[in-house]
């Protein structure tokens, strides 16, 4: 399954140590974008695991994980404005 995951994390008291083991947590799971955003192919399983990882440390009142599935990767083309981080591993085509 393809994914690209995007997060939110408010940042107040807390919020540096939950968005350092949210992006920690992505990471190991899928390629880095840029900023808050994540790309990648994951098993039904994989995806299941990420997401029961990352429910620990979300709050659900101030933070939030978008998650975008397509069994297809081939679905959309990538296309930059502004900086171009064409140079950084991706999926798109």
């Amino acid at each position: 399954m393809y994914v690209i995951l995007v997060y939110d994390i408010s940042i107040d008291k807390k919020g540096s140590r939950v968005l350092n083991r949210v992006f920690k947590t992505c990471k190991k799971y899928l390629t880095h974008v840029q900023k808050s955003v994540f790309e990648g192919e994951l098993t039904p399983a994989k995806l299941k695991e990420l997401e029961q990882e990352l429910q620990k440390y979300i709050r659900e009142d101030l933070d939030s994980v978008l998650i975008f599935k397509n069994t297809n990767k081939k679905w959309l083309k990538k296309e930059y404005l502004g900086i171009d981080t064409s140079e950084m591993v991706s999926n798109f085509f």
